[in-house]
Order: C-alpha cells, then structure tokens, then sequence
C-alpha cells in the first residue's frame, strides 16, 4: 500500500498545498528475476487466498514466457500464500516453490523494491491511481538485476550477523 506521507517543513510554518480528503491507495502484486519482470498487477480491494489465486492464474503463462518451463516461486509466508487452496494450486501449477524463511525482509528483494518505490511515491505527488500505476512500472532492468545480483552478499551478511538484520 502506498500513500503520501512526507511532511515537510519550512521556516517553522507548515506548507499550503492540497491534499486530497481520500488519499490514493494502492496495492500490487509483481515478480522479477535476473531475466526480466512479471507486469504489474494494481488493485485497491483486499487480498485473500482467493484473490491471491487469481493474480497467480493471470501471470503465470507470462513468467512461462519469460522463464520457460523450469522456474521458482518466492513468496513470503503470508497466511493467503500459505492458505491449503493456495497451496494446492501451487503444487500444481509452479514448477518449484522456494521454502522462504519467516520474517526475512532483508533477504527478500522485492521488499526492498517496495521500499524504493515507496520512497519515491512518496516525494511526488501523484494526482489519481493511473499516475500511480504508471509511475511504478518504470523501474529499470539494472535496479531489478542489482536487487537480484545482491542476494549472495545478503545471505553472507546475515550470517556474519548471526541471523540479526542487515541494512538492506
């Protein structure tokens, strides 16, 4: 979800801008790899396993298309990921589902993706849901393989840190 949270002060007085009464908020859902990025997915209802499900039907013959036929699923352990009807969708229609370790975010490039955007919404000041949408579909291969090339070091830095966070 991202939203307008930047406050910023000047001379001791509050800026005069306008803000509107229900501030645009969105949701997305999207993969990448070292070979390219999923579309993205926006939408401001609230995900279940139903839902979840959906966006995996979707986007599956594209990440086929952009993977071939043997790739892997990370997802974190969210409870409508680890629902049994999303497991058993996944068991049978993704070739490999990687096991991802609980409460991990520095390990998990797109939580670090999201952290990006999220700060980059939040300096502008995006007008309606389309801007939004549009402005999150810009990031560039090189930030997507950087996240992804970054893995290995993360890993080394967790466990040099004793499984403590990291400053990823």
């Amino acid at each position: 979800m991202f939203r307008n949270t930047v406050e910023r002060w000047y001379k001791g007085e509050r800026p005069v801008r306008r803000i509107p009464k229900d501030r645009t908020k969105i949701f997305a859902w999207g993969g990448f790899s070292i070979k390219g990025k999923t579309s993205l997915f926006c939408f401001i209802n609230i995900m279940n396993a139903e839902f979840y499900i959906g966006i995996l039907e979707k986007h599956i013959p594209e990440i086929r298309r952009l993977m071939g036929r043997h790739w892997r699923l990370q997802q974190d352990n969210d409870p409508k990921h680890t629902s049994r009807l999303a497991q058993s969708f996944i068991s049978e229609n993704v070739p490999n589902l990687m096991d991802w370790p609980a409460n991990s975010p520095d390990l998990n490039p797109i939580e670090n993706l999201w952290n990006i955007v999220k700060r980059n919404v939040e300096k502008r000041m995006l007008q309606n849901q389309q801007d939004l949408s549009r402005f999150m579909e810009r990031y560039s291969k090189t930030t997507l393989i950087n996240l992804v090339q970054s893995i290995k070091r993360r890993c080394e830095l967790v466990i040099e840190s004793n499984g403590e966070r990291i400053s990823y």
